[in-house]
């Protein structure tokens, strides 16, 4: 396992992060368990999670997964690096949501006691919160961080301009503000090559992209036996629409010797301020499965043929205007 600096921070990353989203919803506890074990095996250290994953009417079902599995010892909760999330909801309650102030400790407090352990590692917000002024936000971080209840703060789902906002509020703070920003990005969506990707370079944040397989289109879906049940949940038009691309990317696969599992996440490592993919595995096997990413050298060649089957975008304001 190779390992990265989470943006300008000093932490020590693994290149592919432990996405915890089906523990609970589709995944039992017990091979949850096992899978957590196997990714320290494979030195995969960083976990991410948020206080929401568990399934409907189950929030907080998930941190209490992994929550027992640091209960375990072991070095467990000592090895990994562990993110987690709030931002929405709880319950029905308007105060247990956002990131007022009040929330902010409160939603800690309580993935804390979930996830038992005494500190967060990475307390990312799960999106931008527009009520709520930089100002409260900073100083409830600045609280917790005062308190070892977290280290870093990170982003997800943020725009540039809200990166933007975050970094320049800190800076006038003299606190450090964001090292991370979550983000949807794959090969199919690339949309914050725009403005997000630029602002990232320039504030120093290490970018983690979630979906990096866009739910399964990208896992090589047009040989698997099982595509039908995975297009479930997708618009059928949408699939249809991209399948001329998916077609070429896959016989590019074939011609290269990778599955397309692996080089859609070989190509994010590739790309500038990526940190660490998440992966959401459901089994031992898929987070085996994924380690093949790492051995994916893509050359500059094999990276231009991927632009041209899924085009990107151009840093803004040149992607629109002349």
């Amino acid at each position: 396992m190779k390992f990265k600096n989470l943006g300008r921070s000093g932490l020590s990353v693994s290149q592919l992060c432990l996405g915890t989203m089906n523990f609970g919803p589709e995944t039992d506890e017990a091979t949850s368990h096992a899978i957590m074990d196997a990714a320290l095996g494979h030195e995969i250290n960083f976990f991410d999670t948020a206080n929401r994953y568990g399934g409907v009417d189950n929030y907080g079902r998930t941190e209490e997964i992994i929550g027992r599995w640091f209960a375990q010892g072991g070095g467990r909760r000592e090895k990994v690096v562990l993110a987690t999330k709030l931002f929405g909801p709880m319950d029905p309650w308007p105060n247990n949501r956002g990131v007022s102030a009040l929330n902010i400790r409160r939603a800690c407090d309580a993935s804390l006691k979930r996830l038992q352990t005494d500190y967060i590692d990475l307390y990312q917000m799960h999106h931008i919160d527009r009520s709520t002024p930089w100002e409260e936000i900073w100083q409830a971080m600045e609280v917790l961080v005062a308190q070892g209840k977290i280290l870093y703060v990170g982003s997800s789902n943020f725009g540039g301009w809200h990166i933007a906002q975050a970094q320049e509020a800190a800076k006038a703070r003299h606190f450090v503000g964001l090292v991370s920003e979550q983000s949807i990005y794959n090969l199919v969506t690339r949309d914050i090559e725009r403005e997000v990707i630029p602002a990232a370079l320039h504030y120093g944040l290490g970018v983690i992209p979630w979906s990096p397989l866009h739910g399964g289109l990208l896992g090589g879906i047009l040989k698997k036996q099982d595509s039908k049940r995975r297009l479930e949940g997708r618009s059928k038009e949408f699939f249809e629409a991209k399948r001329p691309q998916i077609e070429r990317y896959e016989a590019f696969c074939d011609s290269i010797g990778h599955a397309p599992a692996d080089v859609a996440l070989g190509w994010l490592l590739a790309q500038p301020a990526v940190t660490a993919p998440i992966i959401g595995p459901r089994t031992q096997d898929q987070l085996t499965n994924s380690l093949k990413a790492l051995e994916v050298n893509l050359t500059s060649e094999n990276l231009a043929t991927l632009d041209e089957i899924f085009p990107g975008y151009k840093t803004a304001p040149e992607d629109y205007a002349w």
